[in-house]
């Protein structure tokens, strides 16, 4: 049996293939991403959805479905397989009988940055890449500076210089080429694409810019279908700054039902949360647009939510439009009483960002969005420890 299903890259936009024998970065012609396709006809017929759960723990479970060729490739640092904690208090406070959180600050580096990077750090030593560079709002840096390690890679880490201290010091502490920037995540993703195309060598994994980030993300849609017994839930609830585990999870949904795993066809609503000062998919959705425009002056307390244009937005807007879903922003001040709410109610340390997703569901419930009958997920992406 093939260790990976993977046939070819796809752009997300114009549908021309690409080889994934090759680096690729995103479609030239469209200047947009691209994802990867399987062979899942063959996935279908060779694989067994139950025999998954007898496997080592862990994302790489799924190898069959993810896009590394030769096991000898996987750089990991035992990501996956994060908790899904029923929130009986919570729910019970806000009306809600089936409430839950996929929390996934049990991932290496306290976030679910790592699935991603342990994805796309595995694919670069496939096809032989030695150097790797990102811009990040925080998180992803960190990650990508643990898995260069763990694979004997240089990595180049460019952050905001008002990133929270644990960011920085960690990206550092894995030996990390580190810089530090006067402004924005977009700030430093000009600085990165310069250095890229002046500097031979460097391969960005900037979110998006290449194709494997999202496949490790997608992962955690796998994970919540294996959860419910094969059945997904009517809502998820989503922090969103570059969309990349929104648009994976939504991926995956897809990818289970062509396989037949799925006891029945209902797709979850998705709802990508962001922070009232830097909104551009709920501005975007209010509009209906099928893009979004750059946030100016983007502002807030969740570094992850400080993201004032997605490269995928494109992707993010069709899963909301395809879902039936929605898009919410949110205060500070209640993201931060959501997070508060996840310690005290449920003793979950989560961080701005998974109490944003908490602060948007007691706006959907009062809005009558959500029902009180629904299965609904909340996503905690990170530890509140990173924020101290």
């Amino acid at each position: 049996m093939h260790f990976s299903f993977l046939a070819h890259l796809e752009c997300s936009h114009c549908g021309e293939t690409y080889d994934h024998l090759q680096p690729q970065a995103f479609c030239p012609s469209c200047n947009t991403p691209l994802l990867a396709r399987y062979d899942l006809a063959a996935a279908r017929a060779a694989l067994d959805r139950d025999e998954l759960r007898a496997a080592v723990r862990g994302m790489w479970r799924w190898h069959a479905l993810l896009p590394v060729l030769d096991p000898a490739n996987i750089v990991t640092l035992g990501e996956g397989d994060c908790p899904l904690l029923p929130l009986p208090r919570l729910g019970s406070a806000l009306g809600m009988e089936r409430l839950y959180v996929k929390d996934e600050s049990s991932n290496p580096t306290g976030t679910f940055k790592a699935r991603g990077l342990a994805a796309a750090v595995s694919k670069a030593v496939e096809v032989g890449k030695k150097r790797l560079i990102v811009p990040s709002a925080g998180n992803a840096g960190g990650a990508l500076a643990a898995y260069a390690a763990r694979a004997g890679l240089e990595a180049a880490i460019y952050l905001p210089d008002d990133s929270p201290d644990a960011n920085i010091i960690e990206a550092g502490s894995y030996g990390a080429e580190l810089h530090l920037v006067d402004g924005l995540i977009s700030d430093c993703a000009a600085l990165v694409r310069q250095r890229a195309e002046s500097e031979p060598g460097w391969w960005d994994v900037s979110t998006f810019k290449e194709p494997y980030r999202v496949e490790g993300k997608k992962v955690m849609g796998y994970e919540l279908a294996e959860a419910f017994d094969w059945t997904l839930p009517d809502v998820i609830v989503y922090p969103t700054g570059g969309g990349t585990g929104l648009v994976g999870m939504w991926k995956a949904f897809h990818e289970l039902k062509e396989l037949g795993w799925l006891k029945n066809e209902a797709m979850p609503r998705m709802v990508a949360v962001q922070a009232e000062g830097c909104a551009p998919v709920p501005r975007a959705f209010e509009q209906r647009a099928g893009t979004n425009q750059f946030w100016e002056g983007a502002t807030t307390i969740a570094s992850g939510l400080r993201v004032p244009k997605s490269f995928a937005d494109r992707l993010i807007m069709q899963a909301l439009y395809e879902s039936n879903g929605t898009a919410i922003a949110v205060s500070d001040e209640t993201l931060t009483e959501g997070a508060y709410d996840f310690a005290t109610c449920e003793g979950i340390a989560a961080c701005p960002e998974g109490g944003a997703t908490l602060a948007a569901l007691r706006v959907l419930v009062d809005q009558g969005w959500a029902k009180p009958h629904e299965r609904v997920v909340l996503f905690n992406t990170g530890t509140a420890l990173k924020y101290q």
